[in-house]
C-alpha cells in the first residue's frame, strides 16, 4: 500500500509541478465566482451553467498543456502560431456571423471568435521580433512591429469589432512599452488618435457605436434606448448596497432591466447581489492574478518571456478595467466581457491558455548554478 501511495504522490507532483498553485486557486475561485454569477443572472440555467463549467475545464486543461511546454519552445512556434491565427481573422469576413456585423465563426459544434486568440497570437509574435533587436526600439524597428500589430488589429477593426480591436491593439502595445518604447511614442499616437477622431465618426464608425459613445456622455438622452443599459446597470450597482440583495434575489437581471446580464453585464448582476464586499472580493482575486504575472515576468530570465508574460499581465488588468468602467458608466459601452465571469467559450479558453503560458515561464525558468 506505502510503494502504491508513494506512487501515486509522485504521480500527482509531476501533474503539479508546472502549476503555480497559487495562480490557479485564484482563478478557481473567479471561475467558480462565475458560474455562481452565471446560474443566478441565466435564470437558474442549469444547461448555462453545465455549458460554462465545460468551457472553462477545457481552458483549463489547455492551461494545463501549455504549463508543460518550454518557453524556448513556444518561442520557436511564435510565427506559426501567429500567421495561423490571422487566418480565421480574414476567414470571419466572409462567412462569419454576429449581430453587428462577422465576429464569429460557426463550428457546428460552437461558435468561435477569432479575434480572442490574437490577444494571444499578437503579444507573442511582438515580444519574439523585438527579443531578436536591439532595445529600446528604434524607428526601423517599430515599423515592422507596427506592421505586425496592425494585421490582426484591423482584421478585427473591419468585423467591426472596435472594442476588441482596441483591446488586441492594447496586448500588442504594452510589449513595445515594456520593451523601453520611450512615453513620448504614445503620448504622439494619443494625439493622433484625437486628430483622427473626426475624420472617424463621420467615415468610419457605425450608427450603433455613434450612440454608444453619445450614451456615454449623456446616459438620460434617450433613457428608454441607447442609455437604458447604463442607467439600468448603475441602478444593480446603487441597489447592491454594502452585502446585496442576496443570491438569486437581483431584481433587475431577473425582471430582465440589464440586458446582456450574462455576458458584458454580469458584473452588475454581482454587484446587486454580492454588494461592495462581492466586488471587492473579486477584483482583489484579479488584482492577485495580475500582480502574479508580473512577479513572474520580472523573474524571467530571457527578453522574450519578460515581455510576453508581462504584456498578458497588463492586458488582464485593462479587460477587467474597460468592463468594470462599461458596467459602472464611467466608460462607453464596447461589449466587453469580463474575464471568467461573462459566459462565453473562446474568451476564457485564450485567457486560460495565456495564463498556461505565464506558468510555463515561471515552471522552467533556468536556474544558475554557482
Amino acid at each position: 500500500m506505502s510503494v502504491l501511495l508513494r506512487w501515486l504522490l509522485d504521480m500527482l507532483r509531476d501533474v503539479l509541478r508546472t502549476l503555480d498553485l497559487s495562480l490557479v486557486a485564484a482563478l478557481l475561485a473567479l471561475s467558480v465566482i462565475g458560474l455562481a454569477v452565471l446560474y443566478s443572472a441565466g435564470g437558474k440555467s442549469e444547461a448555462m451553467v453545465t455549458a460554462q463549467a465545460l468551457r472553462d475545464g477545457i481552458g483549463f486543461a489547455a492551461m494545463w498543456a501549455l504549463s508543460r511546454v518550454p518557453p524556448r519552445q513556444l518561442r520557436n512556434w511564435t510565427p506559426l502560431v501567429y500567421a495561423a491565427s490571422l487566418v480565421p481573422l480574414a476567414l470571419v469576413l466572409v462567412i462569419g456571423t454576429g449581430k453587428h456585423g462577422n465576429h464569429w465563426l460557426n463550428l457546428g459544434v460552437f461558435y468561435f471568435q477569432p479575434a480572442e486568440v490574437a490577444k494571444l497570437s499578437l503579444p507573442m509574435m511582438m515580444a519574439w521580433y523585438l527579443n531578436h533587436q536591439p532595445l529600446p526600439p528604434r524607428l526601423p524597428v517599430l515599423l515592422v512591429a507596427g506592421v505586425l500589430l496592425a494585421l490582426p488589429t484591423g482584421l478585427v477593426m473591419l468585423q467591426p469589432d472596435f472594442g476588441t480591436a482596441v483591446l488586441v491593439g492594447i496586448s500588442g502595445a504594452f510589449v513595445l512599452y515594456l520593451a523601453g518604447l520611450s512615453w513620448w511614442w504614445f503620448v504622439a499616437a494619443g494625439a493622433s488618435v484625437v486628430v483622427a477622431a473626426p475624420v472617424a465618426w463621420f467615415w468610419f464608425l457605425m450608427p450603433y457605436q455613434k450612440d454608444r459613445i453619445l450614451t456615454f456622455i449623456d446616459p438620460e438622452r434617450d433613457p428608454l434606448g441607447a442609455g437604458w443599459n447604463i442607467i439600468q446597470s448603475r441602478i444593480a450597482i446603487g441597489g447592491g448596497g454594502m452585502t446585496g440583495k442576496g443570491w438569486g434575489h437581483g431584481s433587475q437581471s431577473h425582471l430582465n432591466y440589464i440586458p446582456e446580464h450574462t455576458t458584458d453585464f454580469i458584473f452588475a448582476v454581482l454587484s446587486e447581489e454580492f454588494g461592495w464586499v462581492g466586488v471587492v472580493v473579486t477584483l482583489g482575486l484579479y488584482a492577485f492574478v495580475i500582480a502574479r504575472c508580473l512577479w513572474i515576468a520580472s523573474q524571467a530570465r530571457d527578453g522574450y518571456s519578460r515581455l510576453l508574460v508581462g504584456a498578458l499581465g497588463l492586458s488582464l488588468c485593462v479587460y477587467v478595467l474597460i468592463n468594470g468602467g462599461m458596467v459602472a458608466g464611467v466608460l462607453p459601452v464596447v461589449g466587453v466581457p469580463m474575464p471568467l465571469l461573462s459566459y462565453g467559450g473562446t474568451s476564457a479558453v485564450s485567457l486560460l491558455a495565456g495564463l498556461g503560458v505565464v506558468m510555463a515561464v515561471r515552471a522552467h525558468r533556468p536556474v544558475h548554478q554557482r
